[in-house]
């Protein structure tokens, strides 16, 4: 059997961008806060945000090399004592859609300016979506896969 795709091309604007206080920022630290400045226009859109603790924030990896984009395997984390798994079964930026997904602690607001901490995106980075994170969100039965466990160990072992 043939699925066809419905569409061939999607087209996305961005609602707004990642500011951190400096370029040179390790975007895996998750205690340095960051900024996503919406496009004014959007204010409104923010209301109520506030009363919520931690929000998705869905972005545009712009970094991400054509080559990149064709990966369909990798190690986890590049690193060579993991298995090779396609790309679907990791949280690699080496995607077709190179689209990003952190879940991160909302700071503040002021106007159109979300002040987040743990965003894991380089400054100037497109925002596609914010979305509240709330209880629906959790599941106490997810499983990963022994080698990501055995990482998950490892870094509570060594920070």
């Amino acid at each position: 059997m043939v699925y066809l795709l419905p569409l061939e091309k999607l087209e996305i604007s961005p609602i707004g961008v990642v500011k951190r206080a400096s370029s040179n920022e390790d975007v895996k630290n998750k205690n340095l806060v960051s900024r996503i400045v919406l496009k004014e226009n959007l204010a409104k859109a923010l209301d109520g945000i506030e009363e919520f603790s931690h929000i998705f924030v869905i972005f545009w990896l712009h970094k991400i090399s054509d080559n990149g984009k064709a990966m369909l395997k990798v190690h986890p984390r590049g690193r060579t004592d993991l298995p090779i798994v396609g790309i679907f079964a990791t949280r690699t930026p080496n995607r077709p859609n190179p689209i990003g997904l952190t879940l991160v602690e909302l700071v503040k607001r002021e106007k159109y300016i979300l002040w987040v901490k743990g965003l894991d995106a380089f400054d100037g980075t497109p925002v596609l979506d914010i979305k509240p994170y709330d209880k629906w969100d959790a599941n106490i039965n997810a499983e990963v896969p022994e080698w990501l466990a055995k990482l998950s160990d490892q870094a509570t072992l060594h920070p």
